[in-house]
């Protein structure tokens, strides 16, 4: 049991990257004074996490309500979350791409800030699949939102320090370990694949 919190919490904190969230909130706030800075990265975590509850909640039945089957949602995600992951091992990187998108600097607590940098589509669809209704119980899916809850909290205290974090660790270490992340998000993400694969071929027999 422990060693299965201990597995998701890293993959939580793989797909939503807590760290790669710090050179987007800095860019995103480089002119509002410190006090709203706060605001901003308590709103955005807020928001973010509540999204990823919505998505827990009403992800499955809007898929099922599609008739996408199980399996096709396992190697849908998969794909998904290996492009996904693709992006942020070979592309410019999570901070670099999201700071991008940056237009307006007065509203930057639901974007780029909450979404996509925190709750992004890869972490949407990962809580998604790690809620599933048809292989986890009640219990262990509201383990999973806590472990979600716990993530987005640890992020919201790293923006919280973010300047001395980017300070610390440099805006290459940052890219670095995102790349780091983008590597585990892979791997899961070929999981997914290969079970999906091997449950419709099992149930095609």
């Amino acid at each position: 049991m422990l060693a299965a919190i201990i597995t998701k919490i890293l993959f939580l904190i793989a797909v939503i990257d807590p760290l790669g969230s710090v050179p987007v909130f800095l860019e995103a706030t480089k002119e509002l004074e410190e006090r709203y800075k706060r605001k901003v990265a308590i709103r955005a975590s807020i928001l973010a996490f509540f999204i990823l509850l919505f998505f827990i909640l009403v992800g499955q039945f809007i898929l099922e309500g599609m008739h996408v089957s199980l399996d096709a949602f396992q190697i849908s995600g998969g794909v998904i979350l290996f492009l996904f992951a693709l992006t942020m091992i070979f592309g410019e990187g999570k901070p670099e791409t999201e700071k991008h998108l940056i237009k307006d600097y007065k509203h930057v607590t639901v974007f780029p800030v909450a979404i996509p940098s925190i709750s992004s589509p890869g972490a949407i669809m990962a809580v998604v699949l790690l809620t599933d209704n048809h292989l986890y119980s009640i219990q262990e899916q509201a383990i999973t939102t806590s472990l979600v809850l716990f993530v987005v909290l640890i992020t919201m205290f790293i923006l919280l320090a973010a300047s001395h974090v980017q300070k610390r660790i440099g805006d290459y270490g940052i890219v670095v370990i995102s790349k780091v992340m983008g590597l585990i998000l892979a791997a899961y993400a070929v999981q997914s694949i290969l079970s999906g694969l091997r449950d419709f071929f099992q149930v095609a027999h």
